[in-house]
């Protein structure tokens, strides 16, 4: 298990085999998500625990986003 409690956008783009920018991206929008429920967010990492939740518990969800250019 993993000790740190924020991961950075490039060890998501390396976990998921998509490109740093993409990865970005998507941290970008989970923060923006957090931000909006009141939490506060570091630029350019996201929670450990949020990424697994977010990007593993919807990875269907988040591959026909991506396919379909909504990301």
């Amino acid at each position: 298990m993993n000790n740190t409690l924020f991961v950075t956008a490039g060890e998501i783009a390396e976990e998921l085999g998509i490109s740093k920018p993409f990865a970005y991206k998507l941290v970008r929008q989970m923060n923006e998500e957090l931000e909006a429920k009141g939490f506060l967010t570091i630029a350019r990492r996201v929670s450990w625990k949020l990424r697994r939740k977010v990007l593993w518990n919807n990875k269907s969800e988040l591959e026909g986003k991506w396919q379909h250019g909504s990301l």
